[in-house]
């Protein structure tokens, strides 16, 4: 038998462990969209899609946690079409919407950065600017220095999805920075670091440029596919402490 927790207390405590005040976002962290009081059943997801959403309601979830959730900086305010459904789809279930972005990237534990360091085999991990509050980037070392080739391999292996890779040189990678999802504007303030590669999970066309005229490797893993795993080890987390039921379901993205 699963045990309950109000929905302000899931809210308040998540607001410490993550510390949401530190944040300035692009999307509201915390509830998005209000359901139930009290929760038994929790999803996690990487992003509140129908998909994800018809498999809540499949399995009579009261909350629904993911990383990318709505009402983002200059989305359009109104409910129509896709939105709508979504809502509509919430609402008529009494489901509530929890969406967590740059927190749960940031987590030192169950963070998006820190379970793909987990699973790449990168240690003694650091903020990439200790005067940043958010602290968003990581920086670290590979357990054993290996060739650009061989860590691809890994990270193909992990999360199991070619990655790009853009050769910055011959030299092998030993020391470095990452962080998931859309973060590939951070190159420059890797290479400032004197790394030997810089994770993320897209490409623009400038980072390669970066990445080559700054002697730095550049793995682009998948935006979906590297922050797969906060929001499934918070799920863990919180169905520990509250003694909820949780399920974790990943709608496979390309992008």
């Amino acid at each position: 038998m699963s045990s309950a927790v109000s929905l302000l207390e899931l809210e308040q405590y998540l607001a410490e462990l993550l510390q949401v005040s530190r944040f300035h976002d692009y999307a509201p962290n915390g509830v998005q969209v209000e359901g139930k009081a009290e929760i038994k059943t929790l999803v996690t997801g990487v992003t509140a899609s129908q998909q994800l959403l018809d498999q809540a309601v499949a399995v009579g979830a009261d909350a629904v946690l993911v990383h990318h959730g709505y009402f983002w900086k200059n989305e359009a305010p109104v409910l129509r079409g896709m939105k709508k459904r979504r809502i509509k789809t919430l609402l008529e279930h009494d489901i509530s919407l929890l969406g967590y972005h740059l927190p749960l990237d940031a987590h030192s534990e169950l963070g998006n950065n820190a379970q793909l360091a987990r699973r790449l085999g990168i240690i003694s991990q650091q903020v990439m600017d200790a005067r940043d509050l958010q602290g968003v980037g990581n920086v670290g070392v590979l357990e054993t220095e290996m060739s650009l080739a061989d860590f691809g391999a890994r990270v193909a292996e992990v999360l199991q999805r070619e990655p790009l890779l853009v050769s910055g040189g011959e030299h092998p990678i030993r020391r470095i920075a990452w962080c998931t999802g859309g973060a590939q504007g951070y190159i420059d303030q890797a290479c400032a670091l004197g790394v030997d590669a810089y994770l993320s999970g897209e490409i623009s066309e400038n980072t390669t440029h970066s990445a080559r005229e700054n002697g730095v490797h550049y793995i682009a893993a998948g935006h979906h596919a590297t922050e797969r795993y906060g929001a499934e080890a918070l799920g863990e987390h919180l169905a520990q402490q509250f003694g909820l039921a949780h399920f974790y379901f990943d709608m496979d993205n390309p992008a």
